[in-house]
């Protein structure tokens, strides 16, 4: 398996939740680790507690500019690209009966769109190390929640692209994997303004016990199940689902 340390490493959304998570793993293990987000408060704050294996650049992946010196950064701070973390997504909730198109272009552009471009953006740079990409899923494919189908339906774009792009660019030599999370404590639901702080901790009390490990889990232990497919040669094209047992469908009855 590889090493993490050297890596030149690039994740987006890196200001908060499972971002940060990967950000302080990777950079704990030796990493030059990159993190975007558009709060440039926030991911010049991580960057600055993490310490100098970690850089962070104020940018929005929807934005091709913004791409552009993100991927600049990267290379300036690791001096090559390794590990392309596509993590940057919003929560998109809408009624069946209530769709706009304004806001499913929204969602798809945010969560689908701009994370292919910046990977094909990468493309020419991760060949040269025999790279990865590596997509952030969702349990919203494995479990059904009332209300969230623009989110869902994005996820699930995301989990179909991966096995197709591993197979593009097996040839490449660039593997590509998916990490599916069950529930963990992020800012995804407080940031598009559909819950208070105190609504989202009793949200994730009350289905702690819909995993069948009675837990919720830590951006640590997803930054665990990239860090796997990091560093794992022989492994493209999967879902990993990293969720406590929530996509199992465990029945308290």
């Amino acid at each position: 398996m590889r090493e993490i340390k050297g890596m030149s490493v690039l994740v987006t959304g890196g200001g908060s939740g499972i971002g940060e998570g990967v950000a302080r793993l990777f950079a704990s293990r030796g990493a030059k680790v990159t993190i975007t987000g558009r709060r440039a408060d926030k991911v010049q704050a991580v960057a600055k507690d993490i310490g100098p294996n970690c850089h962070a650049v104020a940018g929005d992946v929807t934005v091709a500019k913004d791409r552009t010196a993100m991927i600049d950064a990267a290379l300036a701070h690791g001096g090559k690209l390794d590990l392309l973390v596509n993590n940057a997504a919003n929560m998109y909730r809408q009624a069946v009966g209530e769709y706009t198109e304004e806001f499913l272009r929204e969602a798809f552009n945010t969560n689908v769109i701009s994370a292919m471009m910046l990977s094909s953006e990468c493309v020419k740079h991760l060949e040269k190390t025999e790279g990865a990409i590596i997509f952030l899923g969702s349990i919203h494919t494995r479990r059904a929640y009332p209300g969230a189908t623009p989110y869902a339906t994005t996820k699930a774009a995301v989990e179909g692209l991966t096995r197709v792009m591993a197979a593009e660019l097996g040839r490449r030599k660039i593997r590509v994997g998916c990490v599916l999370p069950g529930a963990v404590a992020t800012e995804i639901n407080l940031r598009a303004g559909l819950f208070t702080q105190e609504q989202s901790d009793a949200r994730y009390a009350a289905i702690a016990p819909d995993h069948a490990l009675g837990r919720i889990g830590t951006t640590t232990e997803i930054a665990e199940a990239i860090e796997y497919l990091a560093r794992a040669e022989w492994v493209t094209g999967v879902a990993l689902e990293v969720d406590g047992g929530l996509g199992l469908g465990v029945s308290n009855f």
